[in-house]
């Protein structure tokens, strides 16, 4: 089993700035990256940015430089900054982690709301 702690979700001026942080636990040995996606209501997920075991970061088309990712290998951790938050960021972020052979988790996901 693979668990999933999201947190730092909730409620941010646009314009302003947010971290999200995931926590992978469980049987994690074989944990080859870890991200974050999110999904609008009715529409499917979109990614936001995966980091590999290796370090290796990959940032959807419209992050253009105002999220960062960033991973702690050791506590299978990854953060998410993000700035410059815009209304169209409002959406379910949910966690990601990937395992060869096994596929992937998700964790529930957490709501991110931008205020005016």
């Amino acid at each position: 089993q693979v668990q999933l702690v999201e947190s730092g979700g909730g409620v941010v001026p646009a314009g302003g700035s947010l971290t999200l942080s995931c926590k992978a636990s469980g049987q994690v040995i074989s944990l080859a990256g870890l991200g974050w996606y999110r999904q609008y209501p009715g529409q499917q997920r979109e990614l936001v940015a995966t980091i590999t075991r290796s370090g290796e970061i990959q940032y959807g088309d419209f992050v253009k430089g105002r999220f960062v990712l960033s991973g702690d290998n050791a506590e299978k951790t990854i953060y998410l900054r993000m700035r410059d938050i815009k209304p169209e960021d409002e959406a379910l972020y949910q966690c990601n982690a990937y395992f060869p052979g096994r596929g992937n988790y998700w964790g529930r996901g957490i709501q991110v709301i931008v205020s005016p």
